[in-house]
């Protein structure tokens, strides 16, 4: 097999799974460290370099309905290649998907990693719900709005992101939407926006606010075996 990965989260779950297949990854693919010479990036998600991915002979491209453009994936399918795209929404979705696109890699999609991740998410302790804002993006401020994989992780972890309902997934909203969205909490991770306790927590006096990995909120792979006790330290530091 020989296998392009054009989203970091699938990346890091096929070098991991399946060593040796992944000839291709985009600049953003930083996990595991190391890929090595052999995997040639192909810059970004939203701006891939086709003639190189095309020039890479990949037997399987795998992307993201939410990360890569549509038009690009198109193109690829059109100039023969086969392309599986993932749609992950919830935990349970990234579970399966991650399952599919092992087993087009060529493994029985049941790698261990997967299997902790499960356990991990099964058995949570009960956490008080707490209502809470999660921005993404500062200038302009965007936050999580419905239907998203973060907000179906935050939400197993006790939180009830005030945005839940919004008509968007990701929603631009101003400083005074945020003083007025009765948040007793501001989750702020690290990317995409980079988030600091220097940069971020000043915009919510009054708000605990909780900084966290935003590899362990957004990543679908490997990382799914630590996120509930990372995330769920630093929520319940927050808390203090």
């Amino acid at each position: 097999m020989r296998v392009v990965s054009l989203v970091p989260s699938l990346t890091e779950a096929v070098a991991v799974t399946a060593p040796g297949v992944l000839v291709g990854a985009t600049d953003w693919c930083t996990h595991p460290a190391g890929l090595g010479p052999g995997v040639v990036r192909v810059r970004g998600t939203k701006n891939p370099d086709l003639p190189a991915i095309l020039a890479l002979r990949p037997d399987l491209v795998v992307a993201n309905e939410e990360e890569n453009r549509a038009p690009d994936l198109a193109a690829l399918r059109q100039a023969g290649l086969n392309v599986l795209v993932t749609e992950v929404r919830t935990l349970e979705q990234a579970f399966a998907e991650l399952a599919r696109v092992l087993r087009a890699c060529g493994t029985d999609g049941r790698p261990p990693w997967l299997a902790a991740a499960r356990t991990a998410w099964s058995d949570l302790p009960a956490v008080p719900p707490r209502r809470a804002v999660v921005p993404v993006w500062r200038k302009p401020w965007m936050v999580l709005g419905r239907d998203t994989f973060a907000g179906d992780l935050l939400r197993r972890l006790g939180v009830r992101n005030v945005y839940a309902g919004h008509a968007e997934r990701y929603p631009r909203v101003d400083a005074a939407q945020l003083a007025a969205c009765g948040a007793e909490l501001a989750v702020l991770p690290d990317e995409p926006y980079r988030f600091t306790a220097d940069d971020g927590p000043e915009a919510f006096p009054g708000v605990p606010a909780a900084l966290v990995d935003g590899r362990m909120l957004t990543w679908y792979g490997p990382s799914l075996a630590q996120a509930p006790t990372l995330l769920g330290g630093a929520l319940r530091a927050a808390h203090r």
